[in-house]
């Protein structure tokens, strides 16, 4: 395993920090700590588009599509220095991390020439179509269904928690394409342009007060019948395939976030006197050992480059950060006190912390619940027998 980065790779660091730290403090200083995903969101496409123009979008894509052709190590050091300049959340997170690389691993020439200069450019922002109301951790469940009527596929049902799908212009889409099928057969992945009639958009709030997901409806939907990704029913293999890209490198970003929220959590208790505390000072030494102990795992993780036996760390890596974090956010709160419970400005218009606490209640349940997340370990890491599944 890999714990360390070589001279050249701490220079390029020095490269990634001093433009981002340098944006951060000049044209974009505006949007530096922003922690919702809904603030400033015309704002924020056009920091999508600074980062293509200098060619900082997509940096593992080829240089072909718009990447930089980097290696896994500079990608590492770009997501780590992102999130220590402040700069908020990718607004095209989903685009640049999920349904790029998706298309360059699965798609076709043609399909990669359609969409991904759109995305590498930050003209096209993506948003994701799996979970539904009764299908959630269990994608296998979905209902959403499509048929192929003269050379387009007409899409019909309901997805729920489409982050960003308000201000995004495309949608990849599991979907049953073949009647009758059940669990994980019969599927099919496509790519939906957003703004069409047949797809209506509607708000969820969240308890902090932003409203990043959204409930998505598809009503005669259409698509071209080229915007298949894959074949006719390898819409399982190919959301499987999507959601590896997931545990890539940005966990080692996500970490670097989690360490400025640790930090602003030391920073409270040291201004109000909390560090004094035993118990509180215990609790940050756990967090700190926690977080040191998920970089490690996350770099023996990304150091594995055997595909073809299960990585047991990324089974193990999803249930780490999210209970660390929910403990994390419990640990916020307990060190403001009273004073946390009072919003800064107007309602619902929280600071660092007490976002931290009321977003990290979310953590251990999408991109797989915690109980999900255990039955993966013992299933395919551990190999014990599967959880009856019913008739599937």
């Amino acid at each position: 395993m890999k714990l360390g980065f070589s001279p050249e790779e701490e220079l390029f660091r020095a490269e990634c920090a001093d433009w981002l730290q340098g944006q951060m403090a000049g044209e974009f200083k505006d949007i530096k700590g922003i922690t919702t995903l809904t603030a400033k969101a015309e704002r924020r496409k056009e920091w999508e588009q600074q980062l293509a123009a200098h060619k900082w979008s997509c940096i593992g894509w080829p240089s072909q599509w718009g990447g930089r052709d980097a290696t896994l190590a500079q990608q590492v050091i770009f997501a780590e220095e992102y999130a220590r300049a402040g700069v908020p959340g990718r607004v095209n997170h989903i685009g640049i991390e999920l349904a790029g690389p998706t298309i360059l691993t699965f798609g076709t020439e043609q399909q990669k020439a359609r969409f991904l200069p759109g995305i590498a450019a930050g003209q096209t922002i993506f948003c994701q179509g799996f979970s539904e109301p009764g299908a959630g951790s269990d994608l296998a469940s979905v209902r959403t269904k499509g048929r192929l009527e003269d050379g387009e596929w007409v899409v019909n049902g309901q997805k729920i928690w489409t982050s960003l799908a308000h201000i995004s212009d495309w949608i990849f889409v599991v979907t049953r394409t073949e009647e009758g099928s059940k669990g994980p057969k019969g599927l099919s992945f496509l790519m939906m342009d957003v703004k069409q009639p047949g797809i209506e958009i509607r708000g969820i709030k969240q308890i902090n007060g932003d409203a990043e997901f959204n409930e998505t409806f598809f009503t005669d939907a259409r698509c071209p019948a080229d915007s298949l990704i894959g074949a006719v029913g390898d819409g399982w293999k190919i959301a499987m395939g999507l959601l590896a890209f997931e545990r890539g490198v940005s966990t080692l970003g996500q970490q670097m976030a989690f360490r400025n929220e640790l930090d602003a959590i030391i920073a409270a208790a040291k201004a109000n006197g909390q560090a004094s505390n035993p118990l509180i000072r215990q609790r940050i030494a756990k967090a700190e050992i926690g977080l040191r102990l998920m970089r490690y795992g996350a770099l023996r993780m990304l150091s594995n480059t055997d595909h073809s036996k299960i990585d047991g760390a990324a089974l193990t890596y999803k249930i780490q950060w999210a209970t660390w974090r929910r403990s994390l956010g419990e640990l916020a709160m307990d060190v403001l006190g009273q004073a946390g419970e009072v919003a800064e400005g107007s309602e619902y218009e929280w600071g660092m912390l007490p976002n931290l606490f009321l977003f990290s209640r979310s953590d251990t349940i999408y991109g797989g619940t915690n109980q999900i997340q255990r039955n993966l370990i013992a299933e395919r890491g551990l190999g014990m027998p599967r959880e009856p599944r019913g008739d599937l």
